[in-house]
């Protein structure tokens, strides 16, 4: 069950041949949950769900299902056919994972209000069990969700909307809904959310900086001084200065070159680049060696 927390849009790890390396995904998430995570959210946009089978994905989903952290474990669908999201939705309900992070259908553009609602209401009847978080991220989806574009599907679907991630940052300070969970989907936006009212973050940079923002979590939770925001803040801005999925990868292919492989059109960093993030990240003493231990 998704509670309050921080949790990482974990991601995917590739063999050399490109194909989904379902163990050494898994493992990676784990990793994360042992350095302070309270879950992960595999195939989501971090994790190239858009560029991923629905094969390979059935794969992780069967695997996960026998894991003992199964309980942590979340997914995505990363599809843009009604139908397919359907069929993945219906698969991984077999192994009784109903909680999945859902955005719109990508890729036309000009998706009206009418539009998104039937998308979600068509996926609800068709899978009746889904607990649905909704991925409001305007860049990827081309629509931005309002605080009555949401509030309208929670009260058409209160049993199956029960939360979103704001990407967008257009929600999570406005956005009250009693019993909603709503996470911000990054690091900068965690304390002040924390203090509006939010439940957490669902990041791609938890990642890297799980125990960081677990600390920082933490700490509000306890009404302990804050020690580690400013240092968390800036990492998560360090990153955002390039393509997240490839700084990610470039910067965990450090320890383990499984990272350098990724699917195109995504690429690594440059070397300099690379360089550079990890020069960045040292000086605010967020080094490759500390961070990068499993």
């Amino acid at each position: 069950m998704l509670k309050r927390g921080i949790y990482a849009a974990s991601l995917s790890v590739l063999n050399k041949d490109l194909t989904l390396n379902v163990e050494a995904t898994i493992s990676h998430a784990e990793n994360l949950i042992k350095n302070g995570l309270h879950g992960c959210f595999f195939l989501g946009s971090t994790g190239m769900a858009q560029l991923i089978s629905k094969n390979e994905k059935m794969e992780l989903i069967s695997k996960i299902s026998t894991h003992k952290l199964r309980k942590q474990f979340f997914l995505g669908t990363g599809c843009n056919s009604l139908n397919e999201n359907i069929e993945l939705i219906k698969y991984a309900g077999e192994f009784n994972f109903n909680t999945i992070l859902l955005m719109p259908s990508a890729y036309y553009s000009g998706n009206s209000n009418e539009g998104v609602f039937e998308f979600y209401k068509r996926i609800i009847l068709a899978c009746p069990k889904i607990k649905i978080v909704i991925y409001n991220f305007q860049k990827l989806s081309g629509y931005l969700f309002s605080v009555e574009a949401i509030t309208k599907l929670v009260e058409s679907f209160p049993k199956n909307i029960i939360g979103v991630k704001d990407s967008s940052y257009n929600l999570y300070e406005n956005l009250k809904i009693k019993d909603f969970l709503v996470f911000p989907g990054s690091e900068a936006k965690l304390l002040k959310g924390l203090e509006k009212g939010s439940s957490g973050i669902i990041s791609a940079v938890t990642n890297t900086t799980h125990s960081l923002a677990r600390k920082v979590f933490d700490d509000f939770e306890s009404k302990t001084p804050q020690t580690k925001n400013e240092q968390l803040i800036k990492v998560r801005e360090t990153f955002d200065s390039y393509n997240l999925i490839s700084a990610l990868h470039s910067y965990h292919s450090i320890k383990d070159n499984n990272y350098k492989n990724i699917l195109p059109p995504l690429t690594l960093l440059s070397e300099e680049k690379q360089k550079e993030l990890i020069e960045k990240l040292n000086k605010l003493k967020f080094t490759s060696e500390k961070n990068l231990a499993a």
